[in-house]
């Protein structure tokens, strides 16, 4: 079904994703291509030869990364003299190679670590030691990989590997973790009997290459004309909320609409787990929650940092996600008080979103719901794994939805249903921009996004630079 290579740390891996009759999903299967089995079966001896000589428990002793790194430095001598007697005649990069493989068969993740890097995974997920470990690929969707986990207690070493790295711990008396790894991919772990097959790490990767509008238009995300309404309605400061279920690429469409923001404005983003990466040349201010630690205290909630927010002086507030009533009151206040407000929620329709913001536990009036622009709705058909955008819907004076732009899944296109009320009659009071001024820009940004499909542009900086010299009137189309 597909292959390709990645290299990681000098080590070249083959990724092979086929179906087979005997499997109900296909198979991701992982394949180091530079090194023959019979120096596997070396390696493997020289493991366990390194296992019984060094304590490996000493790691564990050290809390902050200056001592780490330097007992890693040890580990990293004591494994190059165990390989010289194995391969007297080894050269520079060869051992370089073999030590760091071994290095992290020790220390690190083992073969979770080439799954990490990986771009086209989404997911990696560990459900017990007898079972292998699944994946969540962009193109395929859920896939069961040919790793597996030796021991539960090798799951749990490494949960604690990860939470040690962030200062959190995962016990019998604490067997739930929520942490995050330095490259920012988000980790939840769990251990037995609170998950009943046995210990599970759950890994969301941080998007190293996010998604922008150019990705989700090419990809059929979403239409040109649909990216560029939402363009015109961020460029004059009307607040947008995306919804959608799990999995559905609201944080994804959150980081690429975030794409049409302008250069000289403050934007303060406000995350659990940081996954958002804006272009660098924006003014961007990124925060992120913080749990308690074990006695209690030390946390920072989504709500202090929102209320924290709105004394920063932001020009844009971007929220992860809605889940309490108290931020969404202090959200829809900051609209009220001049801020645009750009946030994630979990529902399934515009219907869905406004029910959920009107009734318990968040219980917000319906009048003060208005005071929203859109609802941008996210789907992923979980059959064939597509995520679309499924509803563009504007809030009426009433704080009711109405549907612009709906998704055909017959024709796999998003068409406009109705015209615009509420955001062309802001739009005209605000801006002073007729209807036809209206309509004639949103033709220029259609033309401005098919160009960047056309020069292939897809890179969040270059796009970044692009929407800038929109802005400032030095934009040439070639």
């Amino acid at each position: 079904m597909d292959k390709y290579t990645i290299k990681i740390n000098d080590i070249l891996v083959d990724i092979i994703i086929e179906s087979s009759q005997e499997e109900s999903v296909p198979l991701y299967n992982v394949s180091i291509a530079n090194i023959s089995p019979t120096t596997k079966i070396i390696l493997e001896k020289i493991r366990q030869e390194f296992i019984s000589k060094m304590n490996m428990k000493e790691l564990q002793k050290f809390e902050n990364a200056e001592q780490s790194v330097a007992i890693r430095d040890q580990f990293r001598k004591e494994i190059r003299d165990l390989i010289l007697r194995y391969f007297p005649k080894t050269d520079a990069p060869t051992m370089n190679m073999l030590v760091n493989y071994l290095l992290e068969e020790n220390l690190g993740l083992g073969k979770i670590e080439i799954l990490l890097k990986d771009a086209w995974l989404e997911e990696i997920v560990v459900n017990n030691h007898t079972e292998p470990v699944w994946v969540y690929h962009r193109k395929h969707g859920w896939l069961k990989t040919n790793v597996t986990i030796p021991s539960e207690d090798r799951i749990r070493h490494f949960s604690t590997i990860i939470g040690r790295n962030v200062g959190k711990e995962i016990t019998s008396l604490n067997p739930l973790m929520d942490a995050h790894l330095d490259t920012g991919d988000r980790v939840n772990a769990t251990l037995n009997p609170i998950s009943t097959k046995g210990n599970t790490i759950t890994i969301r990767k941080f998007a190293e290459d996010p998604w922008t509008i150019t990705k989700f238009i090419k990809g059929g995300t979403i239409s040109p004309e649909a990216a560029a309404f939402i363009w015109l309605a961020i460029q004059n400061e009307l607040s947008v909320l995306i919804s959608g279920g799990t999995g559905s690429g609201k944080t994804s469409m959150l980081n690429a609409v975030a794409n049409f923001f302008p250069p000289n404005q403050r934007i303060v983003s406000i995350e659990d787990t940081r996954e958002l990466t804006l272009p660098s040349n924006l003014h961007w201010v990124p925060m992120e929650t913080r749990l308690p630690n074990p006695e209690g205290k030390g946390g920072v909630t989504m709500l202090d940092l929102l209320v924290n927010s709105l004394r920063m002086r932001p020009d844009r507030i971007l929220v992860g996600e809605i889940r309490r009533k108290q931020e969404a009151e202090v959200l829809l206040e900051a609209m009220h008080t001049g801020h645009s407000v750009y946030a994630t929620i979990h529902a399934n329709n515009a219907e869905e979103v406004i029910a959920r913001l009107t009734n318990p536990p968040i219980d917000i009036p319906k009048q003060m719901v208005s005071s929203l622009s859109l609802i941008l709705v996210q789907n992923r058909n979980r059959r064939t794994g597509k995520r679309r955008t499924l509803q563009i819907a504007e809030i009426l004076p009433d704080g009711e939805p109405k549907v612009l732009m709906r998704y055909n899944a017959q024709k796999d296109i998003v068409e406009k249903l109705a015209e615009s009320e509420v955001v062309v009659d802001r739009l005209e009071l605000y801006t002073g921009m007729t209807k036809d001024e209206i309509q004639f820009d949103l033709q220029q940004k259609v033309r401005i996004l098919k160009w960047m499909i056309a020069k292939n542009i897809e890179d969040v900086n270059k796009i970044g630079l692009i929407i800038a010299k929109y802005y400032t009137g030095r934009l040439k189309l070639e």
